[in-house]
C-alpha cells in the first residue's frame, strides 16, 4: 500500500514539475529557432564586447533581451554559442538569465517587495554569474568548454545573397523568404525542443523522486544557523528544480522559518542549477566544465547567504 501511495507521490510531483518546466523550455526552443533563421554570426561577432568582463557583464543582462527561465535558458545559450558568442558571456548569460529577466523582477518583487530579499538575490545574481563565467572563460578555448554540437550548429547556409542579382526583389520573393526562414525557425525550435526534453524528462523524474524519498520533515529540522540553514535551503533549490517565474512565492513560505540568507541563496541559486538543469548542461558544456557550472554557483551562494546571515546578526 506504501508503495503504491509513493508512486502515485512520484507521478504528481513529476508532472508537477514537468508541467510546469516545459512551456519555457518550449519558448526557449523556439526563441533558438528564430536566432538560427534571423541572426548571422557576423552580427554576434561585432556586436560583442571585446574584453572578458565587458563580455561576461553583458551576458549577465542579456536576459532581459531574452526572458527565459532555466529551461529555456540552456538552448538559446547553445544556440547563441553556435553563433560565435564568447564563452564567458555565454556562461554569465546561462547563470544570470533566469532571474535576470522582467517575469522574475516582477514575481520576486510581489513576493518580496523592493528591500532586503530583492536587493540581495540581485546583487549575487550579477556577481556570481560574473565571476563563474570569468574563471572559465579566462583561459579556456571554446573547444575544451563546449561540446562539439554547441560549436558546429547554425553555420549552414540556407538561401543564397542575392545582392549581385540585376533585378530587385519583389514583394512575393520577399515574403517567400520571411516563410522559408519562419519555417527553419519552427524546424529547429522542433529538433531543440525534443533533444533538450529528454534532459527535462529526466531531471524532472531525478527531482520528483528526491522529493518522495527524502522526507521533508527530516530536512527542515536540519535548517537552522547561520551556515547550516543556507546549506539546507540551497539543497532543497536543487533538489525541488522549481522554476524561477514562480520560486519566490515558494520561498515566502520559509520566511518565518529560515533566515534571510538562506532565503536569499536559495533565490539565487535554484535559477542557476538545479537537477534538471544540470543534465540540459551536459548536452552543452563538456564533464569537467558542468562540475564547474554546478559546485562554483552552489559555493559562492553558500558564502553569501552565510555573510549576509553574519551581518544582519543571526
Amino acid at each position: 500500500m506504501d508503495f503504491i501511495v509513493n508512486i502515485e507521490v512520484f507521478a504528481t510531483r513529476f508532472l508537477g514539475i514537468f508541467i510546469e518546466a516545459v512551456p519555457f523550455l518550449l519558448l526557449g526552443s523556439l526563441t533558438s529557432g528564430l536566432i538560427e533563421s534571423f541572426v548571422k554570426s557576423d552580427d554576434i561577432v561585432r556586436l560583442m564586447p571585446r574584453n572578458r568582463l565587458g563580455a561576461a557583464l553583458g551576458g549577465a543582462f542579456l536576459g532581459l533581451a531574452f526572458p527565459v527561465c532555466e529551461c529555456g535558458v540552456v538552448p538559446v545559450t547553445r544556440r547563441l554559442f553556435s553563433k560565435g558568442m564568447p564563452v564567458s558571456m555565454g556562461v554569465a548569460f546561462l547563470l544570470a538569465a533566469p532571474f535576470m529577466n522582467p517575469i522574475v523582477f516582477a514575481s520576486t518583487y510581489i513576493a518580496f517587495g523592493f528591500g532586503p530579499v530583492f536587493i540581495g538575490r540581485f546583487v549575487i545574481t550579477i556577481v556570481v554569474a560574473v565571476t563563474v563565467a570569468l574563471v572559465i572563460g579566462i583561459s579556456a578555448k571554446p573547444g575544451s568548454v563546449l561540446k562539439p554540437i554547441a560549436m558546429a550548429g547554425g553555420h549552414a547556409k540556407h538561401g543564397h545573397d542575392d545582392r549581385g542579382h540585376d533585378h530587385d526583389h519583389d514583394h512575393d520573393h520577399d515574403l517567400a523568404s520571411l516563410r522559408e526562414k519562419l519555417l527553419h525557425a519552427v524546424g529547429v525550435a522542433s529538433d531543440e525542443f525534443f533533444e533538450m526534453g529528454r534532459f527535462l524528462i529526466l531531471g524532472s523524474a531525478l527531482a520528483a523522486l528526491m522529493q518522495t524519498l527524502v522526507p521533508q520533515e527530516s530536512l527542515l529540522a536540519l535548517g537552522t544557523g547561520n551556515v547550516l540553514s543556507v546549506l539546507f535551503m540551497q539543497l532543497l533549490a536543487y533538489i525541488l528544480s522549481v522554476c524561477s517565474t514562480v520560486d519566490s512565492f515558494l520561498a515566502l513560505a520559509f520566511v518565518n522559518t529560515f533566515t534571510t540568507g538562506a532565503i536569499i541563496s536559495f533565490l539565487s541559486f535554484g535559477p542557476m542549477v538545479d537537477i534538471k538543469s544540470t543534465l540540459m548542461f551536459t548536452g552543452v558544456f563538456r564533464r569537467r566544465i558542468v562540475l564547474y557550472l554546478v559546485l562554483l554557483p552552489f559555493v559562492m551562494n553558500l558564502l553569501a547567504g552565510v555573510l549576509i546571515n553574519l551581518a544582519l546578526g543571526y
